[in-house]
């Protein structure tokens, strides 16, 4: 069974990219994600650690956390 990123976090992911004010690991993370949506592609073995470590932190916001968490759904483990 195909792991696909949900139409909410695409959406997501698709405001992260258009707005200026996003953070480079909020970039990174939405088009990990949104590369992820409508596919059965997985996530890279660097993504799954850059979105480990953010879940990890509590450095990051809830939008950051929320695209971590999806990269990682879409993980091959």
């Amino acid at each position: 069974m195909s792991k696909q990123t949900s139409s909410d976090i695409g959406s997501l992911a698709g405001s992260v990219l258009n707005n200026p004010n996003s953070s480079k690991i909020q970039r990174t993370l939405a088009g990990s994600a949104l590369s992820q949506t409508g596919t059965s592609s997985q996530t890279s073995e660097r993504m799954e650690a850059i979105a480990g470590r953010v879940l990890q932190s509590d450095h990051y916001s809830d939008v950051t956390h929320s695209l971590a968490a999806s990269v990682l759904a879409q993980s091959k483990k």
